[in-house]
């Protein structure tokens, strides 16, 4: 650790954060990422077997992916290289793979730790291939986004990614009693402050820290409650960026939550991404897509209720209109739910690409001209509002193509009755046609 202060020009005694204090010293001081590092853990097994394979460590901020780097490189002996995809280019990449070329003529090898890879472009990703091949640098890249979207698959094919979990009130507390230990006192919090702490740092272990040193530097002497720490301290922003992973894992929870009637998950999921800073109108919208996808016409006043709310919150703005979309959205987690619209709608859309140049039969053509009639079009076309009980069961799909079942209710809420229409309807088409009808 001396040559980190010493390489930029600070003397070890210096004052430095507590996180930096306590950033650990070796592997099996990393807290909350036992599956990774334990005996059992893939990383456990190749420092066990003495070799380093080339990884990419995905996680959230604040839990140790520079630590386990650097500690990595130590525990490998291997020279440690660190640049930032934020600050370097082209230029840095060259110089830092010909630094690993001549420590490699010198015996040794180069643990290469890219932060924020997944912002290095497709072309300055695919730099990194043939020194990664010819083993002059391990490369062990770290990024808070999700590598199968940010990473040239050319690149992941020859790391393994390792996925950092946030860190939990146990490893939190790990943390806590270290810095308890490397400050020579005892923590002013009571049992609430510190799972006020927990709460507010959010999985974040360095944001944790600096929270503990923040409530040192108070120099209370008394225990502090979970009040005086939130009155006082600022709760970290939630992990929520509305233009990448975490935006459409989160969409996709507030749906399915919908979709599994479930109104109190729909509400949390709902709530997160108001929080997070999601448009609410981006919200409204894929309510109404709820109400067309997964209720449809059991319960047709979803879809109406829910072009209400927009409209609302168009009106009303916010904080007033969020009311109006909780409203529609707990509409919908409660009604009944049929796909039946959904699944009709897309098995129509493959048969319509399928059969695209068939003609609809003679019988339902249009014939405004006297050379149309003569021509057969309309011939034969039943009225069927004049029909028995207004359906006359005459065959509307082409001539020459069967006739296709798309819709199939579900038979739940106002689809029951539906579905009733149309098992009798297709009773009388039975019929029809068993007595030689078109």
């Amino acid at each position: 650790m001396s040559d980190l202060f010493t390489s930029a020009g600070l003397d070890e005694d210096a004052p430095r954060p507590l996180a930096e204090r306590l950033r650990p010293k070796r592997v099996e001081e990393v807290v909350g990422q036992d599956h990774l590092l334990g005996a059992d853990g893939p990383i456990g097994r190749m420092l066990e077997k003495g070799r380093l394979a080339s990884m990419i460590l995905w996680g959230p901020p604040g839990v140790g992916k520079t630590t386990i780097a650097r500690l990595l490189a130590e525990r490998a002996n291997l020279q440690f290289e660190q640049i930032s995809a934020i600050f370097s280019g082209v230029k840095d990449l060259r110089a830092v793979f010909d630094k690993a070329e001549q420590t490699r003529l010198s015996g040794k090898g180069t643990l290469l730790f890219v932060d924020e890879i997944h912002r290095f472009n497709r072309a300055q990703q695919d730099g990194f291939l043939p020194f990664v091949e010819r083993g002059v640098v391990t490369l062990v890249g770290a990024t808070t986004e999700n590598p199968s979207f940010e990473l040239n698959g050319a690149l992941l094919s020859r790391c393994q990614v390792m996925v950092l979990r946030r860190l939990e009130g146990d490893a939190l507390r790990q943390l806590a009693a270290r810095a308890s230990e490397i400050e020579g006192v005892a923590l002013p919090l009571d049992d609430g402050a510190m799972d006020a702490l927990i709460a507010m740092a959010d999985g974040d272990g360095r944001y944790f820290l600096n929270l503990i040193e923040e409530v040192l530097a108070w120099g209370e002497t008394g225990r502090l409650s979970a009040n005086d720490v939130m009155a006082a301290l600022q709760k970290r922003s939630p992990a929520y960026d509305k233009s990448r992973e975490e935006h459409y894992n989160l969409i996709s929870a507030l749906h399915k939550a919908v979709r599994g009637s479930d109104p109190d998950a729909a509400l949390y999921w709902f709530c997160r991404m108001l929080e997070g800073g999601e448009d609410p109108l981006f919200l409204a919208r894929r309510m109404v897509r709820m109400a067309s996808e997964d209720i449809g016409l059991a319960d047709p006043t979803a879809l109406m209720i829910c072009n209400e709310a927009a409209a609302a919150y168009e009106r009303l703005g916010s904080p007033e209109g969020e009311l109006s979309l909780a409203h529609a959205l707990v509409h919908l987690a409660t009604a009944p739910k049929s796909n039946g619209v959904y699944v009709a709608y897309k098995a129509a859309r493959r048969a319509a690409r399928e059969t695209g140049s068939l003609a609809p039969p003679a019988h339902i053509l249009n014939a405004p001209t006297s050379m149309m009639k003569n021509l057969g079009y309309g011939k034969g076309y039943e009225y069927d509002h004049d029909a028995e009980g207004g359906f006359s069961g005459q065959n509307y799909f082409p001539d020459g193509m069967e006739r296709q079942s798309f819709y199939m209710p579900k038979g739940a809420g106002r689809e029951g009755p539906i579905r009733e229409r149309i098992e009798e309807w297709a009773r009388r088409r039975a019929e029809r046609a068993g007595k030689g009808g078109d």
